[in-house]
């Protein structure tokens, strides 16, 4: 299998060739196109996990699509503008941040798990993805993606967070002193990130850019 970034980092497109048999399994409306011989399946998990989906910002459904009769080809994008990044799996699993979860390779396990009240507040739902597993993950932002190397500790917002290796721990608290100055900051919460390891952010806060364009629209009548 080979995955090819297209259009980085503004309009980014990821273009996977898959070899006869080979497959690859992707969040739900993710596709953009596929070679006629690619064959896509539609799966749904049990009750629990699709609730645990769908609180995670996760679609019900994975689409599977799998090469027949020779190699085919398939392009993913995310929903909004933005870049995209492929991590390895393995060693190390990766947590991700609800709707960054792009694609991922048969080898690589992409479960959902409870992120507590911390994760709630820090924007990512009461649930975060966690993979397992060896091979390879597309990851999807908003604006350029960017990978930062913790070695100690790090102190990001929350709305630009992607995903993190789960060998680091983090923190979710406010951005100053007390929490009327984090509200007249503009910041609101940050996470704070310990330990070794890589933190993928994004330029673009999605919350943040909704808020910007909803106050140029006309009001409704």
């Amino acid at each position: 299998m080979q995955i090819n970034l297209l259009h980085r980092p503004s309009q980014a497109i990821a273009q996977v060739w898959l070899a006869p048999g080979e497959a690859i399994t992707a969040e739900s409306g993710a596709m953009v196109g596929m070679t006629p011989n690619v064959v896509m399946q539609t799966q749904a998990g049990g009750i629990v996990s699709g609730l645990k989906r769908i609180f995670g910002g996760e679609s019900f459904f994975r689409n599977t699509f799998v090469a027949h009769g020779g190699q085919g080809e398939v392009l993913f994008a995310t929903p909004l503008c933005g870049d995209m990044a492929v991590v390895e799996c393995g060693p190390k699993n990766w947590c991700i941040q609800n709707s960054a979860y792009v694609a991922s390779t048969q080898s690589v396990s992409v479960a959902t798990r409870s992120g507590g009240l911390k994760g709630f507040f820090g924007g990512a739902g009461f649930f975060v993805l966690e993979s397992s597993g060896h091979g390879q993950l597309v990851l999807g932002g908003f604006g350029a993606i960017e990978a930062i190397h913790v070695d100690g500790s790090m102190v990001l917002d929350t709305g630009h967070i992607v995903a993190w290796e789960s060998t680091l721990t983090y923190q979710v608290g406010k951005s100053g002193a007390g929490w009327i100055a984090s509200l007249l900051s503009g910041e609101g919460l940050v996470c704070t990130f310990q330990g070794q390891g890589v933190v993928y952010i994004q330029s673009r806060n999605a919350g943040e850019y909704g808020q910007a364009m909803g106050a140029m629209l006309p009001p409704r009548g």
